[in-house]
């Protein structure tokens, strides 16, 4: 399973939190975001694979971006289209496509996006695209039939460990966490993730 973290800002954090096991680590390249990374950190993750979060970015400016920060993958989270997610995998890119739900027709959006992303993300609804600290109804999830695997976004932190433990889902491929985990916007608590992490493995018995 992948534990995905995002909204890193802080070479000091960076290599903290890489030390509690992310496999993935999230920057954000959206100027609105509290959690904006204007330049590259002192420090990047080694181990962990990069991942920058856009919202309605062009090609042009996600490369540009993807080349300073050394990404290996995208997370979008606008209205981008099925070429751009084509185009940037092309380029050899992971590319992750968020989805924000409230109700089930929402997945429906997911069928143009099927052949174009190696990830989905299913996420909270909220005005400032993303990190709004709140989770949404799992249930929905049932409906999703696709055979794309999926990350679990949207208000996940520490008191969400049973709830986590208890969803079953067959694309289900991990987790993102950002918010939950913080002491301020951009700088995450590590000694409560590693502590949240090591109780997610021995519930789930598997290796993150």
């Amino acid at each position: 399973m992948i534990v995905k973290i995002c909204g890193m800002t802080e070479a000091d954090n960076i290599r903290q939190v890489e030390q509690c096991g992310a496999d993935w680590m999230g920057f954000i390249c959206y100027d609105r975001s509290p959690r904006f990374v204007p330049a590259a950190p002192s420090y990047l993750p080694r181990r962990a694979r990069r991942i920058g979060v856009f919202v309605d970015a062009g090609y042009a400016d996600i490369i540009r971006r993807a080349d300073e920060l050394g990404l290996h993958g995208v997370q979008l989270h606008g209205s981008e289209p099925p070429a751009l997610c084509r185009a940037l995998r092309k380029a050899g890119l992971t590319v992750v496509k968020t989805f924000a739900l409230s109700h089930a027709d929402g997945l429906e959006a997911t069928a143009d996006y099927a052949d174009v992303c190696d990830f989905f993300l299913f996420d909270t609804p909220c005005p400032q695209h993303g990190g709004s600290g709140r989770a949404f109804d799992w249930q929905l999830l049932n409906g999703y039939r696709g055979h794309v695997p999926f990350l679990l976004s949207g208000g996940l932190r520490p008191e969400s460990l049973d709830a986590l433990a208890s969803f079953s889902h067959p694309r289900w491929a991990g987790i993102d966490l950002n918010s939950g985990f913080e002491t301020r916007p951009g700088l995450k608590d590590a000694n409560a993730l590693a502590a949240f992490l090591r109780s997610l493995r021995e519930k789930l018995s598997i290796h993150l």
